[in-house]
């Protein structure tokens, strides 16, 4: 792994927020660390998530959030290490995400945006979302306009 990182900062009156693009061979450690850094910078702003697992209360930061959703009567949220469950309502907690970052595709599902692997955009109009962990859900019709809008589709 290259300790050097060539950075190149360029102003320009057209951007309001910074924006960063970085070009890499391959997505490798060294790229997911410089990701992880920028994104604890620029989430500063965003609450850590309390979540209920099997040894109490973790907080979780928004950025290793796959997915919440509703099981049953409960508000669980998937994470990249494991799933836990919520005190909140599905509502409640959406208020306090990143609205950047998390999109509702259903009555019961809210999902982490940078950890979609794949949409799935069927000619149908329905919309399969595929995680980077394999995990897969559907999109209710009644949110695919605002996902194609997202996804400039």
């Amino acid at each position: 792994m290259n300790a050097l990182v060539d950075i190149e900062v360029e102003i320009d009156d057209r951007y309001v927020e910074p924006k960063v693009k970085i070009l890499t061979k391959e997505r490798d450690r060294q790229v997911e660390d410089i990701i992880n850094a920028i994104e604890n910078v620029a989430e500063t702003g965003y609450s850590l998530i309390p979540a209920v697992g099997g040894e109490g209360i973790t907080f979780l930061s928004q950025r290793d959030i796959i997915r919440i959703y509703t099981e049953g009567r409960k508000v669980m949220l998937q994470s990249e290490d494991g799933t836990y469950s919520l005190k909140k309502s599905l509502s409640g907690i959406e208020e306090e995400l990143n609205p950047s970052r998390f999109i509702r595709i259903s009555q019961s599902e809210i999902i982490n945006i940078y950890k979609v692997k794949r949409f799935d955009i069927n000619i149908a109009g329905t919309i399969g979302v595929e995680f980077d962990n394999g995990v897969k859900s559907w999109a209710s019709r009644s949110c695919v306009k605002s996902i194609k809008k997202l996804l400039k589709a």
